[in-house]
């Protein structure tokens, strides 16, 4: 599995740099990818039209999400239900596998 360069979540540019990710598997009811961000690298704040579900591998995260401040370290879970803003910056170099049901009518990340 091949890493992508990442600028851009749902269209809009990611905040201090760019991360990567791969994706690592798809089905009819949704995918999983793989995702890295580098310490400083945020998405602005936005929404989905599916459901994200979060698992961080390493690292830590905050954010927000429907407006109020959330973290997540390291072996912690976190849903993005959708349609609600959210937004993510790694405190640390972080990875995660984020699990999208349904699938995305549009790829909501990119480079």
């Amino acid at each position: 599995m091949t890493w992508t360069a990442m600028s851009t979540v749902e269209g809009l540019p990611l905040i201090g740099g760019q991360g990567r990710f791969r994706t690592l598997a798809t089905a009819e009811g949704g995918l999983a990818y793989e995702i890295f961000y580098p310490a400083g690298v945020a998405s602005p704040v936005h929404g989905h039209d599916h459901d994200s579900i979060v698992y961080l591998i390493s690292g830590s995260l905050r954010g927000t999400l429907d407006g109020r401040e959330v973290s997540l370290e390291a072996g912690g879970t976190i849903v993005h239900p959708r349609g609600v803003p959210h937004s993510v910056e790694a405190i640390v170099d972080s990875q995660w596998v984020e699990f999208k049901t349904p699938l995305p009518a549009r790829p909501p990340i990119g480079g």
